[in-house]
C-alpha cells in the first residue's frame, strides 16, 4: 500500500447545488480597489487616446509587447475595442518554467532537483536514511492531541491551510517512485490507541534524481513541477495536460481550443468527461475514489481530489479564468484569450499569496526591489522536507452553513449517510453541515452537493488549529482511510481509534521524509539558515521546566511511556483566560494555549537524549511562536528565504510585469484583487457576506 501524505507539503507530495447558481457578477470588470489594504488607485478604467499616433509599447521584462497598434480617425464614440486593430505578440510564460532566467533557463524547470542549503545527511554519507528513533514512537508522544482542539492564538482561518496547500501544489511535487521501506508499527507500545492490521505503516521513498545517490554524489531528489508561482496547479505543466483541461478537440494543436477551460455545470471535468478515462491526464486517488477512478476531478495538479476544501479552490480559479475571458473582446483569437486570462491568474495567485496569505501567518519579507536575475527561486529540499510541512494547522472538521431551501431532503439523506452531520438551524431557513476530515478526503462529489459558494465562506468562517508540535489524529493515525465495516458514521473524536483497522501517520511521515532526504539535523538546520544551535531542550521549546515532574500520578522512570503525560491540566483562550475543561463549547471554540502533564521538552529528552540528535522537524514544530506570527524562528526563516527567492528570481512576478498595467489600461482587468472578491465574482456569495479578509476570523466571531 502507498500514500502520498501531503497537505501541506510540496513533496509528497469545494460548486454548488447542480453546480450552483451562476455567479451574480461574472460579467463586471473589477472596480477600482477603494478598500483597506488594497495597494494602488487607479487603473481600471481606460485613458484618454491621442488620436493619429501609432503607440509602441514594449514590455522588456516579463515581457508584453502589443504592436501594430492603429488608431482609427476622430470618433471617441466608437468603442475602444472597435477603434484598435490589436496584435498580441507578447512572449508566453513556459508551462514547465523553462527559460524564465534567461541566463539559467533551467533554474525552477520542471523534472530538476531540489536545491539545497545544507549538506545532505545520510546514514551512510551517500543515500542510506538516517537512523533515528521510531518514529511512530516519536509521534504518539509528540505530535498526539489526545483529541483536544488547540485553535491558531492569532485566529487565522482554514484558508491559512488551505491556501497554503494551493501554493504548494503549485511550487512542488516529489518524484515518489522510489524504493519501498514501510515502517515498522509495535501495536504493545502502551501510548498507543489504534488498531493495524497492516503489519506496519507504508511507506515509500522518494527517486533518486539521476546521478544521484553514488559515491561523491550524494543522494539528490526531483521536483517533477515547476518551482514558480505561476497557477500550474489550474492549468499543468505539459501541454498535453493542458489541451485536455481547455475546451475544444484533443488533436494536439493548442492553437485550435477554446480560451476557457473545460467546465461542465461549472465544475471541474471528470476524467470520464470526454469519454475513455484512461485517456485522460492522471489524478492521484485515494480512500473512497480509490474504487472509482474515472470520477476524479482533472485539473494541473493531480492532487486536485486530496480534499474539498483543495477541490474547491482549484474550481474557484478555473472559474476565475473562465470569468476573465468573459470580459476579453471578440476581436482577440482564443489563445490570445486564454493567454491574457492565464497572465492575470498567475498575477492572482501571486498578489493573493504575498499581500494575504503570508501576512496573515505572520510572515514580513523586505520590500521588493524588482527581478533579480542572480537569485534562483529553486525549490529548496529543506523548505519542501521540513520549512512548509504545517500539517498542525489542519481542522479535524470543515463547518459549511447553506440556505435551507436549496437542500432538498434526498440531498441531506445521501449527506448523512456520506457521514456528514446535518442540524437546521431554530427557525428551519438554514442547515448546517459538519464534514469530518475524513469525508472531505478524496470525495469530490461534496463540492457539487454542499455548493461551491457556502463551501469556501465556511473554510473562513472558523479558526485553524495552531501551527505547533500537536496533529489532529485524522491526520496523525488514520489518513487517507475508509472506516471499518460497520462504523459509516464514527469519524471523529475519541471513539475515533475504534472506527479504522489501519494505521497511515502523516506526523511520522514527516519525520521519516527527512530522513529520506538526507536533511540535517535541527540545530544543523538552523546553522543553515543563519540562528545560533539550541544547547538544550527547553531551549528549543521556550519552557521553564525541562524535566517530568516527581510525584503525582506519573510512573517513576518510565515517565516517557506514561499516558498520562500527556494529559492537559491548564487551557487558556486568546485573551489568556483560563478555560474551563469541562465546558464543551468553550474547549471546542476558544481555546489557544494548552499546559500538559509533563513539559514538551522532557518529552524530547526521553525521546532523543540530546539536542544534536533532534529531526530537523520535530525541533522545528516544537519552537516557541516568535511575536507576530504564527511560527517559531527556524520555520519562519525557511519561509522567508524561500518566498523571497520565489518573489525576487521570477522574471514573470507581477511586480515587474509592465504587460499587466496594459491589459489593466485595455481591458479593465486588474489582478490587485482579494480572495474573497474572487469568491464573490465567481460564486453566489455576494461580497457583503465575505470578510475584507479572509484569512482572519472578523473579530467578535
Amino acid at each position: 500500500m502507498r500514500t502520498r501524505g501531503d497537505l501541506l507539503e510540496p513533496i509528497d507530495d469545494f460548486w454548488g447545488r447542480a453546480g450552483d447558481r451562476p455567479p451574480r457578477r461574472s460579467s463586471r470588470p473589477p472596480r477600482r480597489p477603494t478598500r483597506r489594504g488594497r495597494r494602488g488607485g487607479g487603473g481600471g478604467g481606460r485613458r484618454t487616446i491621442v488620436l493619429g499616433v501609432v503607440v509602441l509599447i514594449v514590455a522588456t521584462i516579463a515581457t508584453v509587447r502589443f504592436s501594430d497598434i492603429v488608431v482609427k480617425p476622430n470618433d471617441d464614440t466608437v468603442p475602444i475595442h472597435d477603434r484598435y486593430h490589436r496584435r498580441w505578440n507578447s512572449e508566453v510564460q513556459s508551462l514547465d518554467g523553462r527559460g524564465n532566467n534567461r541566463r539559467h533557463p533551467e533554474w525552477g524547470q520542471a523534472g530538476r532537483a531540489y536545491a539545497r542549503v545544507a549538506p545532505a545527511n545520510y546514514g551512510d554519507g551517500v543515500a542510506t536514511q538516517a537512523q533515528g528513533p521510531d518514529v511512530r514512537y516519536i509521534s504518539n508522544r509528540v505530535f498526539n492531541d489526545t483529541h483536544q482542539n488547540i485553535f491558531s492564538e492569532r485566529a487565522v482561518t482554514q484558508w491559512g491551510f488551505t491556501w497554503g496547500q494551493f501554493i504548494d501544489h503549485t511550487i512542488g511535487l516529489r518524484d515518489d517512485k522510489g524504493e519501498q521501506a514501510d515502517l515498522p508499527f509495535n501495536a504493545d507500545d502502551p501510548l498507543e490507541e489504534f488498531t493495524n492490521t497492516l503489519g506496519g505503516m507504508p511507506f515509500t521513498r522518494s527517486a533518486a534524481a539521476p546521478g544521484t545517490g553514488v559515491a561523491g554524489r550524494p543522494r539528490e531528489q526531483v521536483n517533477v513541477i515547476n518551482s514558480y508561482l505561476d497557477a500550474d496547479n489550474v492549468y499543468g505543466n505539459s501541454n498535453e495536460r493542458l489541451e485536455w483541461l481547455r475546451e475544444g478537440p484533443l488533436d494536439g494543436n493548442l492553437a485550435n481550443n477554446s480560451a476557457k477551460l473545460l467546465l461542465p455545470d461549472g465544475l471541474l471535468a471528470r476524467r470520464d468527461a470526454r469519454g475513455d478515462a484512461s485517456t485522460a491526464p492522471f489524478m492521484a486517488t485515494d480512500g473512497r475514489l480509490i474504487p472509482t477512478p474515472e470520477r476524479a476531478f482533472a485539473a494541473g495538479d493531480v492532487r486536485a481530489n486530496e480534499n474539498i476544501a483543495l477541490t474547491a479552490t482549484q474550481t474557484l480559479f478555473a472559474r476565475e479564468h473562465n470569468r476573465i475571458v468573459g470580459l476579453l473582446p471578440l476581436e482577440l483569437t482564443e489563445e490570445q484569450k486564454f493567454q491574457i486570462a492565464r497572465r492575470v491568474v498567475i498575477a492572482e495567485e501571486q498578489w493573493i499569496t504575498y499581500n494575504e496569505f503570508l501576512p496573515a501567518m505572520g510572515v514580513r519579507l523586505p520590500r521588493y526591489q524588482g527581478y533579480n536575475p542572480r537569485v534562483n527561486p529553486t525549490l529548496t529540499n529543506e523548505f519542501a522536507t521540513v520549512g512548509y510541512r504545517a500539517h498542525s494547522m489542519i481542522h479535524g472538521e470543515i463547518e459549511v452553513e447553506g440556505d435551507a431551501a436549496e437542500y432538498s431532503p434526498e440531498q441531506r439523506e445521501q449527506l448523512e449517510a456520506m457521514g456528514v452531520e446535518v442540524t437546521p438551524s431554530e427557525d428551519g431557513e438554514d442547515l448546517e453541515f459538519v464534514i469530518p476530515l475524513n469525508v472531505a478526503f478524496f470525495n469530490p462529489d461534496l463540492v457539487g452537493m454542499l455548493g461551491m459558494g457556502p463551501l469556501l465562506k465556511g473554510i473562513g468562517s472558523e479558526s485553524e488549529y495552531r501551527n505547533d508540535e500537536m496533529i489532529d489524529n485524522q491526520l496523525r493515525s488514520v489518513l487517507f482511510q475508509v472506516p471499518a465495516p460497520g462504523n459509516p458514521g464514527c469519524l471523529d473524536g475519541e471513539e475515533l481509534p475504534d472506527c479504522f483497522q489501519g494505521v497511515v501517520d502523516l506526523g511520522a511521515l514527516d519525520v521519516q521524509r527527512g530522513r529520506d532526504h538526507g536533511m540535517p539535523t535541527y540545530n544543523q538546520l538552523r546553522v543553515a539558515y543563519g540562528l545560533a544551535p539550541k544547547r538544550s531542550f527547553t531551549a528549543i521549546t521556550g519552557e521553564r521546566q525541562g524535566g517530568f515532574p516527581r510525584g503525582g500520578d506519573l510512573t517513576r522512570g518510565a515517565e516517557i511511556d506514561d499516558p498520562d503525560s500527556l494529559k492537559f491540566v491548564r487551557l487558556f483562550d486568546r485573551d489568556g483566560v483560563v478555560v474551563d475543561p469541562e465546558d464543551e463549547e468553550a474547549v471546542e471554540a476558544e481555546v489557544v494555549t494548552a499546559v500538559r502533564r509533563t513539559p514538551l521538552a522532557a518529552r524530547l529528552q526521553g525521546i532523543y537524549g540530546s539536542v544534536d540528535k533532534v529531526d530537523a522537524f520535530v525541533g522545528m514544530v516544537s519552537e516557541p511562536h516568535l511575536p507576530g506570527s504564527d511560527m517559531g524562528e527556524l520555520q519562519l526563516a525557511i519561509w522567508r528565504k524561500q518566498f523571497q527567492a520565489l518573489r525576487d528570481g521570477d522574471r514573470f512576478f507581477y511586480g515587474n510585469d509592465p504587460g499587466l498595467r496594459e491589459i489593466r489600461r485595455l481591458y479593465a482587468i486588474d489582478f490587485r484583487v482579494r480572495l474573497a472578491d474572487v469568491i464573490a465574482l465567481n460564486t453566489d456569495t455576494p461580497r457583503d457576506e465575505l470578510p475584507d479578509n479572509v484569512f482572519v476570523v472578523p473579530t467578535g466571531e
